[in-house]
C-alpha cells in the first residue's frame, strides 16, 4: 500500500504537469483520470491509517464511514465537481432505513448554477447509488421521494461492532496527534460569594474538560479568579481597621460577603477611608510585604468557601487568577505599541480591532491596567507559553463582544492563526426562576450557590424518603444516594438544555423521574445494573461469549438498541466540534428509553421454575 501511494502521488503530479503544459488532447479525459487516481490515493491512505489505528481497538464512527463511502461514490459519479455537498444523517423513521444520504438535491442545484445542466435529483441519486464502492457496512440502498438515498446497514456488520465493543470496552475513536486543550471556566471573584450565575460556567466547563479528556486530549482546566484590582484597596483598609494585628493573628473573617459589603459602604460614604483605600492599592501593586500578606489572607478565606462548592460538585481546577498575569501586562502594552496598534485618547492607551466598534483599553490614563489588558495577557500566555491547540472560554453570553474583540486582537498581532489554533467562546444564557425572570431570592438578592446546593440535598432526601428508600438502605447508602440525586439532577438539568438559551431552574422538574432528567437516567442505570446482578454474569463471561459467539439481532427492538449504542462515536464527534453538550444528554435519554423498550419486549433474565435459578 505504501509503495502504491508513492506511485500514485507521482502519477498525479505527472498529470498535473501535462495539464499545465496543455499537452493532453482531452482535458475531460485528463480530469477523469486525475479524479480516479486521487480517489484511489485517498482510499489507500485512509485504509492504511485505519489498519494502523485498528490496534487501538476504538469504536467506529458509522456516520464517518458512510460519509467516506458516499464521498467516493459522488466523486466517481461527478468527478468534475469540486467539494460536492456531502450530507449523511441517521434516519428519523425505521421504514426509511438506518441512515440517509441527502446530497442529490444540493448537487442538482450546483449543476444548474455552474454547468447550466438541469438534472432531476432522483437521477443524481441513482448515479451516486450505482457508484457506491464495495464496503462492509451497507446491506442495500433505496432511492425515495425527490432523491433521498436510504441506507440499510448489514446486520453482521452491526453485530461485529457490538461484539468488538464488548471485548474492548468503550474506546472513543482515535484523535491523531494528542492536542492540548485549555478550558477557562468558573472564575468567581475573591471576597464575593459564588452565586447561581457561576453555576452554569462551573458545570459546563467541568463537563467539557471531561469530554476532551475522555476523547484523549491533554486538558488544562483554569480558574481565572478575579483576585486583583482596585477593590482590594478598600478590603485591605477595612481589614487593618477591624483586625489591626492581622499580621500576627489570623483574622476570624466568618462572613466574607458581609465584610465586603461593610468595606464598600465605607468606601462610598467615608472620604478619608476612600483615600486610604487608594493608597492601599498602590502599596499592594508595588508588592509591599504587609499588604501582600493582607491580600493573601483575604484570598485564602475566599478560596476555602469556593472549595466547599467544588467538592460538592466534584470539580477539578487549576487556579490562575488575574494576579498571575500582572507582571506580563507592561510587555503586552509595549508589544501593541511597537507594532503601531496603539492610539492615545484622553490619556488612555486604546487599540482598535478591525470589525469591532468599541476599542480595547490597554492602559488607563492613571497608568493602571484593565480587564482588557489582563485578558490579552492570559490569551497570549495560553497560546505561547502553554502551547494550547484549542482554547475554550466558558463565559456567559454577555461577554461575547468583549471576548471576540480580545481574540481578534490576538489574531491581528500574530499570536495565532485560526486555521491552526481553535479559540472559542462557549457562551451560555442566564438562569431564570420559575417566574421566567432572573433567578433571585424573595428579597431580590442573587441566590447564593451554597444555599442552592443545600436546598437540593434537602429536596433529594425528601424524594428518597417518599419512595421509602430510607427503609431499605443503610445510613451510608442513603447519604450516597442523596448526594448522587441532588448534585446529579442539578448538573444534568443545566447540561440537558442548549447552553446558548436561558434556562428555568426548577427543583420539581429536576427531581421528576419521568422525562429527560437525571432521576430517570439514574433509575434506568440502576435497572440495568440490577439485571446484571440477577443474571450473575460478569464482564469476563461477556467478553468470552463475545469472542466465541455471533451476536444475532433478530428482534426489532434488539436491532434498534444495537444501532443506538453504536451511534455514540457520532455524538462524541459532534459535541467535540460544536461544544453543545445537550446533544449528549438527548442521546443518553434516547439510549435509556430504547433500552427500556428492549427490556419490555425481550426477556434478559428468566427464572427456572424447577430450580429457582
Amino acid at each position: 500500500q505504501e509503495n502504491e501511494i508513492k506511485l500514485l502521488t507521482a502519477e498525479i503530479e505527472r498529470l498535473k504537469n501535462f495539464g499545465c503544459l496543455g499537452v493532453s488532447p482531452s482535458l475531460e479525459g485528463l480530469r477523469d483520470e486525475n479524479a480516479k487516481l486521487k480517489y484511489r490515493l485517498n482510499f489507500l491512505q485512509k485504509s492504511l491509517q485505519e489498519e494502523r489505528s485498528k490496534t487501538v481497538k476504538s469504536m467506529i464512527n458509522i456516520n464517518s464511514c458512510l460519509q467516506e463511502i458516499f464521498g467516493a461514490a459522488i466523486q466517481a459519479a461527478y468527478p468534475e465537481l469540486e467539494n460536492p455537498p456531502l450530507v449523511v444523517t441517521p434516519s428519523q423513521q425505521p421504514k426509511f432505513g438506518d441512515y440517509q444520504c441527502n446530497s442529490a438535491m444540493a448537487i442538482s442545484q450546483i449543476l444548474l448554477k455552474t454547468k447550466e445542466q438541469k438534472v432531476i435529483p432522483r437521477e443524481i441519486a441513482d448515479k451516486i447509488a450505482k457508484n457506491i464502492p464495495a464496503n462492509e457496512c451497507i446491506e442495500k440502498v433505496e432511492i425515495a421521494g425527490p432523491g433521498f438515498i436510504n441506507v440499510h446497514l448489514r446486520k453482521d456488520f452491526v453485530s461485529k461492532q457490538l461484539s468488538s465493543l464488548l471485548m474492548n470496552g468503550v474506546q472513543p475513536p482515535a484523535i491523531g496527534k494528542r492536542k492540548k486543550v485549555v478550558v477557562d471556566f468558573s472564575s468567581p471573584n475573591i471576597a464575593k460569594e459564588m452565586h447561581v450565575g457561576h453555576l452554569r460556567s462551573t458545570i459546563i466547563g467541568e463537563s467539557m474538560s471531561r469530554l476532551f479528556e475522555f476523547a484523549g486530549y491533554d486538558v488544562l482546566r483554569l480558574n481565572h479568579l478575579g483576585d486583583w484590582g482596585t477593590q482590594f484597596g478598600m478590603l485591605i483598609a477595612h481589614l487593618q481597621d477591624k483586625f489591626p494585628d492581622y499580621l500576627t493573628v489570623s483574622p476570624p473573617i466568618g462572613d466574607l460577603q458581609a465584610f465586603y459589603k461593610e468595606s464598600k459602604r465605607r468606601f462610598d460614604t467615608e472620604e478619608e477611608f476612600k483615600k486610604r483605600a487608594y493608597q492601599c492599592v498602590v502599596l499592594l501593586q508595588s508588592k509591599n510585604p504587609d499588604f501582600i500578606k493582607a491580600w493573601e489572607l483575604i484570598c485564602d478565606v475566599s478560596r476555602k468557601e469556593f472549595q466547599k462548592i467544588y467538592k460538592c460538585l466534584d470539580i477539578t481546577l487549576t487556579e490562575r487568577g488575574e494576579s498571575f498575569y500582572h507582571e506580563m501586562m507592561k510587555d503586552i502594552v509595549k508589544e501593541f505599541e511597537d507594532k503601531g496598534f496603539v492610539q492615545v485618547d484622553d490619556g488612555r492607551k486604546i487599540v482598535f480591532v478591525p470589525g469591532f466598534p468599541v476599542p480595547l483599553t490597554i492602559m488607563k490614563s492613571d497608568g493602571g491596567y484593565t480587564y482588557d489588558t489582563s485578558d490579552l495577557a492570559a490569551l497570549k500566555h495560553r497560546l505561547c507559553e502553554e502551547k494550547g491547540d484549542i482554547l475554550i472560554y466558558v463565559v456567559d453570553s454577555g461577554q461575547s463582544v468583549h471576548l471576540q474583540t480580545v481574540f481578534a486582537a490576538g489574531q491581528m498581532i500574530g499570536w495565532y492563526d485560526p486555521k491552526v489554533t481553535r479559540v472559542a467562546h462557549a457562551a451560555f444564557g442566564v438562569v431564570l426562576g420559575e417566574d421566567k425572570k432572573k433567578f433571585k431570592t424573595r428579597s431580590g438578592d442573587t441566590v447564593r450557590l451554597i444555599d442552592l446546593l443545600e436546598e437540593g440535598l434537602k429536596r433529594a432526601m425528601d424524594k428518597l424518603k417518599d419512595k421509602e428508600r430510607d427503609k431499605v438502605l443503610t445510613a451510608e447508602e442513603l447519604k450516597a444516594a442523596q448526594t448522587s440525586v441532588a448534585f446529579g439532577c442539578i448538573k444534568y438539568a443545566d447540561l440537558s438544555h442548549n447552553r446558548l438559551n436561558d434556562y428555568v431552574f426548577s427543583f420539581d422538574k429536576m427531581l421528576d423521574d419521568r422525562g429527560n432528567t437525571a432521576a430517570y437516567l439514574l433509575y434506568a442505570f440502576t435497572r440495568i445494573r440490577a439485571i446484571a446482578r440477577l443474571a450473575n454474569i460478569d464482564e469476563q463471561m461477556l467478553r468470552k461469549a463475545a469472542k466465541e459467539e455471533v451476536l444475532i439481532l433478530d428482534h426489532e427492538k434488539e436491532w434498534k438498541l444495537g444501532k443506538c449504542i453504536l451511534r455514540f462515536p457520532e455524538i462524541l464527534q459532534k459535541i467535540l466540534e460544536d461544544l453543545l453538550l445537550h446533544t449528549l444528554c438527548d442521546y443518553l435519554y434516547e439510549l435509556a428509553t430504547t433500552f427500556t423498550e428492549f427490556y419490555d419486549n425481550c426477556y434478559c433474565v428468566e427464572k427456572d421454575r424447577q430450580s429457582g435459578e
